[in-house]
């Protein structure tokens, strides 16, 4: 990995904080997107086009994977690859929320090397590269200690309490919050600002690799559903969920869980 990949995600980040801060809410102009897929707006495809322009140009070498372009099997081919979500949060953006994310993150070989979660409207800037631990606004954070998990606060969606997730039928007692972007959850994981986060069902690449190493490097554990590590520029880019917490935790936290999840669909 060059010694320059998470200066350059920092920089198209804070560019992409700039393009996506020019529009206000719902005065920017939003579609749905086929099958149910979400809603995309204006800004989403600006930063998108900035981000497309720019960094393949800085590592013309590396693959390219992000929700607003349309996949290609090229990418398969690159041992390196962008994986990036212009927006992560694009409903509360166009809600006028504060809460959303520009989520970029760099893969060799199927793992993390560099990332960056950056939070314009909240000024807001995680950062890790492999090995050199993680920052928020340069500060180096660290995910909780936590050991007890009816004393732990987790951030996960209403859907995971569902008696079906968990082995015999029986969720844990923690207490839960939520926030819309899944990037920002893995973030405040990292930060130690909550104990942990879920989500249970099929998650995209593009929404849980940054935060998979930020997470990492700030001492926590990154899984799928099922405990297995993460893998990244899959043919299919989707995995099993996500379970991020702190390392005595996650053990507990994984323990609760029914294996016999939904699965990822081919």
């Amino acid at each position: 990995m060059p010694a320059t990949d998470l200066p350059l995600l920092i920089d198209a980040a804070l560019e992409a904080g700039k393009i996506a801060s020019r529009y206000s809410g719902p005065q920017a102009q939003r579609w749905d997107k086929p099958d149910g897929a979400g809603p995309v707006t204006e800004a989403d495809l600006a930063v998108n086009a900035m981000l497309e322009q720019r960094l393949p140009a800085a590592r013309p070498g590396y693959g390219w994977l992000s929700e607003e372009t349309e996949d290609t099997a090229a990418r398969l081919d690159r041992d390196r690859a962008f994986i990036i979500d212009p927006i992560d949060g694009t409903r509360s953006f166009a809600e006028g929320s504060r809460t959303w994310a520009h989520s970029l993150a760099v893969t060799d070989n199927g793992e993390v090397t560099a990332a960056v979660i950056y939070l314009p409207m909240r000024d807001l800037l995680y950062a890790a590269s492999k090995g050199q631990g993680a920052t928020l606004n340069g500060a180096p954070i660290h995910a909780t200690k936590a050991e007890v998990l009816d004393q732990s606060e987790l951030l996960a969606a209403k859907p995971n309490l569902a008696a079906h997730h968990w082995r015999a039928g029986q969720v844990p007692p923690f207490k839960r919050a939520y926030r819309p972007s899944l990037a920002y959850r893995m973030a405040l994981v990292a930060e130690g600002r909550f104990d942990g986060m879920l989500t249970l069902r099929p998650s995209w690449e593009w929404d849980i690799a940054a935060g998979d190493l930020i997470v990492r490097e700030a001492g926590g554990i990154c899984t799928d559903r099922q405990g297995q590590p993460l893998r990244f520029n899959n043919e299919h880019p989707r995995l099993n969920g996500v379970v991020a917490a702190g390392e005595g935790l996650h053990t507990i936290l994984a323990a609760q869980l029914n294996e016999d999840g939904p699965g990822i669909p081919v």
